[in-house]
């Protein structure tokens, strides 16, 4: 990727405080101009750390970050081209809505003419038209958090960031918002970088994702691959519900795991290594015992609302989560169909880029036939 397509580069960035606590370790990726990007992980995992170094409100211990092809390492927060929303929005309270938008354009001496033109513009952009007048403490949560946006794109950033900016809204209202900004940045056409712990908000509003631990970045790619194609058990578990269980590959198109063999569509193993095997919940079909794949005892069952979560184990003791329309009875023996397909395996200590060159190669693969 050249520098014409990547808006944000970090090189070889690492951040230590005082402490001596290493909050990310050498990390290398670049943004892409006009997409939406997610930093998915746990407290702790230095998404927070990496929007801070963007941003400017923090330096690099060592390493090396690029904005529009140009390093800005010393480059002062207020001449960034990026705009940040925080998880608390900021707002003053003793501003109007329109005051609060027009804040940023008043500290540059924009004339007055101009800030109303690009106030009423980033409010239409938010749907508050209207709500110039309105005091803040008059605004619902969802209100506000599109005041914040609005503050945000009133600069007319090249990059806007967001922290956890849904965290204080109800379900309802995260998901009605989770809508709107995903369109809002399609209209928009900038990039967005939003940090979240919550993989199903995630899933549903980016473009890329990249999924951190420990200051590493575990995975990175399209939502529908990272679900699909996991790399590790941590990702595995932290991307949706998983079954993870401990297996071998005898040999390609052929693992084994629960005590019998099946057929998958993995190569490029060692014969019998040792690897893990993940089979979604969904992927999962409730038969009768002897037509399944596999036989489990039911031990628990809980309406969903759209499906029923059935935990049951097999004769090894794996523990098997299965989300199907049909019900099961606790204690019954059910058995559970998958096609080969649904197996994914992981390999134990595999890099990101050998995972890709392995995915890469089964492609190539199938077109070549």
């Amino acid at each position: 990727m050249n520098d014409n397509q990547a808006i944000i580069r970090f090189e070889n960035v690492t951040k230590q405080y005082d402490n001596d606590l290493i909050v990310l370790d050498n990390v290398s990726f670049e943004i892409e101009r006009g997409k939406f990007y997610t930093l998915l992980g746990p407290s702790g995992c230095g998404k927070t750390t990496i929007l801070r170094l963007i941003a400017g409100f923090t330096e690099a211990s060592s390493g090396d970050i690029y904005f529009n092809g140009k390093k800005i390492n010393s480059v002062p927060a207020n001449k960034r081209q990026v705009n940040t929303v925080f998880q608390d929005y900021a707002l003053f309270p003793h501003l109007n809505v329109f005051e609060n938008i027009a804040f940023g354009l008043r500290i540059k001496k924009v004339k007055n003419t101009e800030v109303k033109k690009r106030v009423s513009e980033a409010l239409r952009f938010v749907n508050l038209e209207g709500y110039e007048n309105r005091e803040i403490k008059e605004m619902s949560g969802g209100q506000r958090q599109r005041v914040a946006i609005a503050r945000a794109i009133v600069n007319q950033p090249e990059v806007i960031l967001l922290d956890e900016p849904l965290s204080a809204l109800d379900l309802k209202l995260r998901t009605e918002m989770q809508y709107e900004l995903r369109e809002l940045q399609r209209r928009l056409g900038i990039t967005f970088i939003f940090v979240t712990h919550d993989q199903e908000e995630a899933l549903a509003m980016s473009d890329e994702i990249f999924v951190l631990n420990k200051g590493h970045i575990q995975q990175s790619g399209a939502p529908t691959d990272i679900y699909d194609e996991p790399i590790n058990r941590f990702v595995a578990d932290f991307i949706g519900e998983s079954n993870i269980i401990p297996g071998s590959m005898v040999e390609d198109f052929v693992v084994e795991f629960a005590g019998e063999r099946f057929e998958c569509v993995d190569k490029g193993f060692d014969p019998n290594e040792k690897i893990e095997i993940v089979i979604r919940p969904e992927d999962l079909e409730i038969t009768d015992p002897e037509k399944g794949k596999i036989q489990v005892k039911v031990d628990s069952q809980l309406f969903r609302g759209v499906h029923y979560e059935i935990c049951g184990y097999d004769k090894d003791g794996n523990e098997w989560l299965v989300h199907s329309t049909k019900k099961a009875t606790v204690d019954e023996e059910i058995g559970l169909y998958f096609e080969p397909e649904a197996i994914h395996v992981m390999r134990f200590g595999e890099t990101e880029e050998e995972f890709d060159k392995r995915l890469e190669a089964y492609g190539d693969e199938t077109h070549a036939n």
